[in-house]
């Protein structure tokens, strides 16, 4: 069926022009201009990126946080020191031992 054929048969029917009136409201509802679906569908997409975000780097402020309230106590920076930089007391050894690759 071509065009023509079926512009001729829309005119024939009395709600053909109301059928050609809601799909051109259609189209534009869902793809043309800033208020588009499409356009509100990546948005909220962003926006949930962006919580997600938030959340991660609120976790990680709030790990931080405990971590430097440890960091005040002398007996919490020895053992911090010892597991991160693998400082030691004179005349300590230290090995480091790897852990088997699969």
């Amino acid at each position: 069926m071509t065009f023509s054929e079926f512009w001729t048969s829309v005119k024939i029917q009395k709600w053909g022009k109301y059928v050609i009136t809601i799909l051109v409201f259609l189209v534009v509802f869902l793809f043309v201009g800033d208020q588009s679906v499409l356009h509100f569908v990546r948005r909220h997409r962003e926006i949930r990126h962006l919580e997600e975000q938030r959340d991660m780097y609120r976790e990680e402020t709030e790990k931080a946080q405990i971590e430097i309230e440890m960091l005040q106590h002398a007996d919490s920076l020895e053992k911090f020191a010892r597991e991160h930089y693998f400082m030691h007391a004179p005349g300590e050894d230290i090995y480091l031992v790897e852990e088997g690759m699969e």
